[in-house]
């Protein structure tokens, strides 16, 4: 399998995902720590993938977007852009409507 391939295949297998520097338990830089805290915030069940753990997969990711920067959130397949536009979104309450109209689960983690 490819790295696009891969890249891919995680990306339609996630409901929500992001594309990271760290985990979503221990972020390792600012921008990926304010969108795991806005996930968790929403309590949205979500994946995150630590890019430092790979380069080609840290490359692979910024060629997949044609987006220069990590994190780079997806939803239902869908890139949404990375922290700025995660925090701008979820300020107005713009991130949390879109999540519910794509049937996002939301407070997953309290019914696991």
């Amino acid at each position: 399998m490819s790295m696009n391939e891969f890249i891919d295949n995680e990306i339609k297998s996630n409901d929500v995902l992001v594309f990271m520097k760290g985990t979503p338990a221990f972020p390792q830089c600012g921008f990926s720590g304010q969108v795991a805290q806005i996930m968790d915030y929403l309590d949205v069940e979500w994946k995150g993938i630590n890019v430092l753990a790979d380069d080609d997969l840290r490359q692979g990711v910024k060629d997949y977007t044609n987006w220069p920067t990590v994190p780079q959130i997806y939803v239902k397949g869908e890139f949404i852009g990375g922290c700025d536009i995660a925090r701008e979104m979820f300020q107005s309450g713009e991130l949390k409507t879109m999540l519910e109209e794509k049937g996002v689960v939301m407070a997953g983690k309290a019914s696991a």
